[in-house]
Formats: C-alpha cells, sequence, structure tokens
C-alpha cells in the first residue's frame, strides 16, 4: 500500500492547548501508512522543539521564541506585516481586513487577530508539491491557507473553540468551510457551537476528540519542578494563556471573596500573554500580590498539577479544555465553568465540579472544596482513573482510504 502524504498546517506552535494536542496526534500516526508534513502559517512557536523528528517541517525559516513574550509578539507582528506584502494583492488583503470590520463591530468585541488572519494566509507561503490529506489544525489562518491554497485531494478542518462566541464570522471566514471534505470538533458541543453557525455543514462535521498522552503525563509530573515559595496552606492552579478567553480577571475577584472569607489558600497561574499588565494592575488594587501569583509559562507543568491542591478553569469559552484533561490524569480535583465542551470532563460532578462563570458562584464552589478534604480526595482519585478518549486515529485514517 502506496504511503499517503499527509500536509498539516497550524497558525503557530506556541504553547496552548491545541499545539498540544497536534503533538500528540502526530506521535501516535502509523508512519507505515503517511509522511507528513507541517506548515507553521506564522513561522514560530517554541513548542516546535517537541515536534517529532519525522515529522518534516515545511518553514524554511523557524523563530523558537514564545508566541506570548513581549519580543515574541513583536516578531509575530513582524511576520503580520511581512505577509500583507508577500505574494502580492495587498490593497486586496487591505479590503480583506476592512470587509470583517462592521460584522465584528455590530458584535461589540474589537479582535484584530481574526480580522487579520484572511490576510496572513493570503500571505503564506505557497507550495507546489500536492498531498493525499491536507488538515487545517486550528481556525482562522490555517482554515483560510487550506482552503484556498493547499493543493491535495481531500481537505480537513478541525475546530477546537466554542464557534459562536469566539469572535469568526461568516464576512470573515468567506465561504471556506464549504472547501472541506470533513470538519472535525473536539467534542460535541463543540460541533453543535459550530454547526449552529453553520448549519449547512451539519452532515460533515464529527466529533474528533483531543489527544491527550496520559502516560507521558504522569512520566513528566515525576521530574524535578513544581513549586518553591515554600507556602504551606492549600494551593490552587489555573494553567492557560493570560487572554481574555480565560477569565481570569473573574478569578482574581473569586479570590479576594474568598481571602475576605478568611480562606488560607494561594491561586497559581501558569501561563503568559497580553493580559498579563493589566492582570497584574487587577490583582495589585485588590491587595492579592501574594495571594494570586503568576508564574509565567513554564515548559514542563506537570509537577505543579501534581502537587495543586485544586485545579480550576473558569474561562469564557472553549471548545474544551486539554489542561482539565492533564489535571484529571494526575488526581487533581477540578472546578469548571459551564463552557462548551465543560460536560463530559466532568460528568455531571463525578470527575469535578462546575459552576456558573461569576467571581460569586466561582468562589462558592471553590470554598466548597477547600472545606471538604474528603470530597477533594475523592474528585481526584476517580479523575487519575478516569480514562482520556482514544482510537481518534482510527477516523483519521479512513480519510486516507479511497472514498473515505
Amino acid at each position: 500500500m502506496r504511503k499517503k502524504k499527509v500536509l498539516f498546517v497550524i497558525n503557530t506552535m506556541g504553547r496552548a492547548g491545541a499545539e498540544t494536542a497536534l503533538l500528540g496526534l502526530l506521535r501516535k500516526l502509523d508512519r507505515e501508512r503517511c509522511d507528513i508534513s507541517l506548515y507553521v502559517l506564522l513561522g514560530q512557536g517554541e513548542l516546535i522543539e517537541r515536534l517529532p523528528p519525522d515529522v518534516r517541517l515545511l518553514n524554511p525559516r523557524f523563530s523558537k521564541r514564545s508566541v506570548l513574550s513581549g519580543r515574541g509578539r513583536a516578531a509575530l507582528t513582524g511576520s503580520v506585516l511581512a505577509a500583507f506584502f508577500r505574494n502580492g494583492g495587498f490593497w486586496r488583503k487591505i479590503g480583506y481586513t476592512l470587509s470583517g470590520l462592521p460584522a465584528m463591530l455590530r458584535r461589540g468585541r474589537f479582535q484584530p487577530d481574526k480580522l487579520l488572519w484572511r490576510a496572513v494566509a493570503e500571505g503564506g507561503l505557497r507550495f507546489s508539491e500536492e498531498y493525499d490529506l491536507a488538515v487545517a489544525w486550528i481556525e482562522g489562518g490555517s482554515a483560510y491557507y487550506v482552503a484556498d491554497h493547499a493543493r491535495a485531494g481531500k481537505k480537513v478542518a478541525f475546530i477546537h473553540i466554542d464557534y459562536q462566541r469566539a469572535g469568526y464570522t461568516r464576512e470573515l471566514d468567506r465561504d471556506c468551510w464549504k472547501c472541506f471534505d470533513r470538519i472535525f470538533a473536539v467534542s460535541p458541543d463543540a460541533a453543535e457551537k459550530f454547526t449552529s453557525v453553520y448549519p449547512e455543514y451539519r452532515d460533515k462535521t464529527a466529533v474528533f476528540p483531543n489527544i491527550v498522552d496520559q502516560e507521558e503525563i504522569r512520566e513528566r509530573a515525576k521530574e524535578p519542578g513544581g513549586f518553591t515559595d515554600g507556602y504551606d496552606g492549600l494551593r490552587i492552579l489555573t494553567v492557560g494563556r493570560l487572554t481574555y478567553q480565560k477569565g481570569y480577571d473573574i478569578a482574581i475577584q473569586a479570590m479576594r471573596r474568598l481571602k475576605d472569607a478568611g480562606y488560607r489558600a494561594r491561586w497559581y497561574v501558569l501561563g503568559d500573554g497580553d493580559q498579563r499588565k493589566s492582570l497584574e494592575r487587577q490583582i495589585a488594587s485588590l491587595g492579592l500580590r501574594e495571594d494570586f501569583v503568576l508564574l509565567g509559562a513554564v515548559d514542563n507543568p506537570y509537577p505543579y498539577f501534581a502537587q495543586a491542591d485544586l485545579y480550576v478553569h473558569a474561562v469564557r469559552f472553549e471548545g474544551q479544555g486539554i489542561a482539565v484533561w492533564e489535571a484529571q490524569t494526575l488526581g487533581c480535583p477540578v472546578v469548571v465553568s459551564d463552557y462548551c465542551g465543560s460536560r463530559e470532563q466532568v460528568e455531571g460532578g463525578r470527575y469535578g465540579v462546575s459552576c456558573a462563570l461569576t467571581p460569586e458562584a466561582v468562589a462558592d464552589t471553590v470554598a466548597a472544596l477547600l472545606d471538604d478534604a474528603p470530597r477533594r480526595a475523592e474528585l481526584g482519585r476517580r479523575a487519575a482513573e478516569k480514562k482520556t478518549p482514544s482510537g481518534q486515529e482510527r477516523l483519521f485514517y479512513e480519510l486516507l482510504e479511497d472514498g473515505g
């Protein structure tokens, strides 16, 4: 049987859930069945160091600089500007950018990255090689690029977010989804959110859960690392980029309520992002410098999960939180907000607790678990025994077969 040629396209390889999930899939795919290439649209991200060595990286130049650091964001800005001039059509790209602005403003939230993805895709490198399958691993730029510029017999897209709330519009997408043979969402909720925006694609939308390598997580949790501040109270942990989506402003208010109620606990965050300065100001204004600690991004978060008393994932929207799976794998009791994809992760309270995304609800739910050590232990024990979804590569192989 001839090996099939597969192209994956992703926006960046920064430290985040979708990128981690891609690495998990790439490690699982059978190299006897497929040759794999990867194109990173913006050519940047620290997780490229974990790319399997037999995956061919198509970018002639690549920056391992973090996409979340100040210098990293400056480099990304330069890459976006370069895309406006590459392949010609500068004014057409300006038109793409401006045409999506009215719909975004009507929705009441300005998101420049969403406006720029079409121009970035138009300015991406072009490759003459033809593939059996091209995979847009994430929304935005990679989806637009694969739809318009990848040469492939079949095309597949993945949805990792709540499409209703993420900020994409039909004006921005410009009918890109009609170019795909299949559209995979990472959870049933994410699939439902996408098809509520695009009901005409319901028949070709299916669920493909993220791959979470539980054995690797457990092994990496044994490595040196974790908390170093000597704090002997209860530790609350959250892992994720410092962005509006992740709801840290609400978590900080919840922590103020916990301190006012007399709880001896400290909340730690692993991650970086464009909201760091505003969050630091909020932390200082509420007198929480010693109580809500932004530790920054780390290469190995798993020792922190293993040492935490409670993991909290209170986000505004998500497709499904990979960090929740990671926390559960390491036996950490979890609190999640009621976002897209969270219900199947906690299963009605069996593997964690859900709450509304308000400071009051988050604080009350966390307080109830801080007060109940036996329940925390039971939730952690059940979570550690839970198996994450497996066998997803079967769906992938089906696509490689003729007529699949």
